[in-house]
């Protein structure tokens, strides 16, 4: 494959970016606009102010500032590279989305990791054995998950694990009265099992019912009776014919799954109170944060971009086939 090629690739990749985080920001910017919410009135939470104070902080949150000329002037600070100051942590949205984001980081990490390896394995147990009692536990287990709330498998799982049992804390990052500095290894990675365990749960069945979808297709495919009529069976049959043929679209749905992986640990950081990426979107949307919301918004996008082109990438070294065609596109 030629350099020329591959800078064609990324080139049209980069184009296809800068349109992505323009449109995302102006949707988000007129959506913001069309709250309901009063940021004034969110701040004050209903303390009583003169008139010249509300004024005050009106210019501050920019309430009377056109829609235009605010989308306009944060488009020049974004090509700055400045986000702005965040109107509730009084601190420059980079730094309050880089403290944040490092503690979400972890979660999303594990999660999905454990996700994608349980998944897939569970996947192929369940495939192997159509019709088995394995096959009906896998999917009765994957269609209850799917069609439960991530915040309800969290609460539940905070329930037993950490109301009933005891066994972990009930949330927050640290213990409370700790500094995240001063907190010891053990009660940083004690508070993070369970949004990790609720995360991991949940993005377990989508890929687990991919995975056996696929190999049910392949181990019914004629190129696999041949196989069979040669004397191949068993697992070695599953990994010869079938692991190979499923391993890139189970690996490309799961780098698919960053956009759900983010809204999933905005909801599990919520119910365990864990101070992460999606906990500080929710405050910054409930008290109309403007900067820290749109560069959070930004970030996301970012992180749901950066998952499909490594879902792009991961086909050069996985598949040769798609060496040549996929650079070609």
């Amino acid at each position: 494959m030629n350099k020329q090629k591959i800078i064609k690739y990324f080139g049209f990749k980069l184009v296809r970016f800068i349109i992505l985080m323009v449109a995302v920001a102006i949707f988000s910017f007129v959506l913001l606009d069309l709250s309901p919410i009063d940021p004034v009135s969110a701040y004050l939470k209903g303390a009583a102010v003169s008139e010249a104070q509300r004024a005050i902080l009106e210019g501050y949150f920019g309430t009377n500032v056109p829609l235009p000329t605010k989308i306009f002037h944060w488009l020049l600070d974004l090509i700055q590279g400045n986000l702005g100051t965040s109107l509730i942590y009084r601190a420059p949205v980079i730094d309050v989305i880089i403290d944040k984001f490092s503690a979400s980081v972890v979660l999303m990490a594990l999660s999905w990791i454990f996700s994608g390896i349980i998944g897939f394995a569970l996947g192929v147990v369940a495939g192997k054995n159509k019709g088995s009692w394995i096959d009906k536990a896998v999917k009765v287990y994957c269609y209850a998950i799917q069609s439960a709330p991530s915040f309800w498998v969290g609460m539940l799982i905070l329930m037993i694990f950490a109301v009933y049992l005891g066994w972990f804390p009930i949330g927050f990052g640290v213990p409370i009265g700790v500094k995240s500095t001063d907190a010891t290894f053990m009660e940083w990675a004690s508070r993070l099992v369970l949004p990790t365990l609720t995360l991991s749960v949940v993005g377990v069945a989508p890929i687990a019912m991919y995975t056996r979808n696929e190999l049910t297709q392949v181990l019914s495919s004629d190129y696999v009776l041949f196989a069979k009529s040669r004397g191949e069976k068993g697992w070695d049959l599953v990994k010869n014919h079938g692991i190979r043929n499923i391993l890139l679209p189970a690996i490309t749905l799961q780098f698919l799954s960053f956009s759900e992986l983010f809204g999933g640990a905005v909801l599990v950081e919520q119910v365990f109170s864990y101070p992460g990426i999606g906990q500080t979107a929710v405050a910054a949307g409930l008290q109309n944060d403007v900067p820290l919301f749109l560069g959070i918004v930004l970030i996301s996008a970012i992180f749901v971009f950066v998952g499909n082109l490594l879902a792009d990438i991961s086909y050069y070294f996985i598949d040769p086939r798609i060496k040549e065609s996929e650079f070609n596109d």
